[in-house]
């Protein structure tokens, strides 16, 4: 019975793998592994496809005087920044808007649209600022967007 050296073949690996060109074709031949890996196991969502509108939602624009107190302190509190809050009572869900300080008077945060799909509600808003011609004074201002509307488990989802 012959005994071999087990670490021969090993040895014989190695010397085939400090070959030039080797190394580098098995690292592309691995990251191109690694790659394909990557976009089959994650997917592809198409963003239409999670955001198909099922309703409009009613919702009503408040201002800070009709809201609860622990969420005015919060919006106080969140202000010198832009921000995108929810709040919720139990019974009703606030959608809150801050675009942080701006420069002069004159500017509000519109409400585009509001909607559910099927799994989020979605609010599209964007900054108005003030009209040509109207006075925007020299003081910052802060404009905040405070959305009422019903109670809904479902994430927002701001755009």
């Amino acid at each position: 019975m012959a005994v071999t050296n087990r670490r021969e073949p090993f040895i014989f690996m190695f010397r085939r793998w400090r070959r030039p060109g080797r190394r580098f074709r098995a690292a592309i031949g691995i990251m191109m592994i690694l790659a394909i890996g990557c976009i089959a196991f994650t997917g592809c969502r198409s963003e239409e496809k999670d955001s198909k509108k099922v309703e409009d939602l009613k919702f009503t624009v408040v201002g800070d005087q009709d809201v609860p107190q622990a969420l005015r302190e919060l919006i106080g509190k969140k202000k010198e920044k832009p921000f995108k809050l929810t709040y919720a009572d139990g019974q009703d869900m606030y959608i809150v808007i801050g675009e942080g300080p701006q420069n002069g008077g004159g500017y509000s945060v519109a409400v585009k649209e509001l909607y559910r799909t099927d799994n989020s509600i979605v609010i599209r808003t964007e900054l108005m600022g003030p009209e040509k011609g109207e006075a925007s004074g020299s003081d910052l201002s802060y404009p905040v967007l405070i959305v009422k509307t019903a109670f809904m488990e479902e994430p927002v989802v701001f755009q």
